[in-house]
């Protein structure tokens, strides 16, 4: 069912089931995006679980949200930094929290026909990028946002995340193309 259908079902019909579709659906992703500011798995947990309360608490108002995904992860990240300007824990700067590592590669099928070696090679390639070239790519292959998205998602302009990607890609593309 998409997305759609199931904003429609919760606005409209109060459908909990659509609420725990989507749920299920979105979860697993902003748990990963909420950690990886945080490094504290019940945190984030706890941020992405009110998240969707708010949701589920102002779904009457559902449709006044232009995309789901993007305002989700806004929302993750706001809440994200609130929590660790508020916590004892201030270790580490807004910018670098921003910019932190959020690279992951997951088994898929597609993965599976990618030898060992290349893997390595990607994964140190990747690595090997700046933060925010490796947030940006990430968003964007991974989490399959787009530039827009995770421009809105960061706060940062457009051209910024298409330069931060074009500078990933072409580095991955050394990287793999020289060894």
């Amino acid at each position: 069912m998409s997305t759609q259908e199931l904003i429609r079902r919760i606005q409209i019909d109060g459908d909990e089931a659509a609420f725990n579709e989507l749920y299920e659906l979105h979860e697993a992703k902003l748990h990963k995006f909420a950690y990886s500011f945080l490094a504290e798995r019940e945190a984030a947990e706890e941020i992405v679980n009110d998240a969707f309360l708010k949701i589920w608490l102002a779904r009457e108002r559902l449709n006044n949200i232009k995309n789901l995904q993007v305002y989700l992860y806004v929302l993750i990240k706001n809440a994200c930094l609130n929590h660790l300007r508020s916590s004892s824990s201030k270790k580490i700067k807004e910018l670098q929290l921003t910019e932190s590592y959020y690279f992951h590669l997951s088994v898929d099928p597609s993965q599976l026909l990618i030898s060992k070696e290349l893997q390595i090679r990607v994964l140190r390639a990747v690595n090997s990028l700046p933060p925010r070239c490796k947030l940006i790519f990430k968003m964007v292959k991974e989490d399959d946002l787009s530039c827009n998205e995770v421009a809105d998602i960061l706060g940062l302009s457009n051209k910024t995340v298409f330069a931060q990607l074009a500078i990933a890609l072409k580095k991955l593309d050394d990287t793999l193309s020289n060894k």
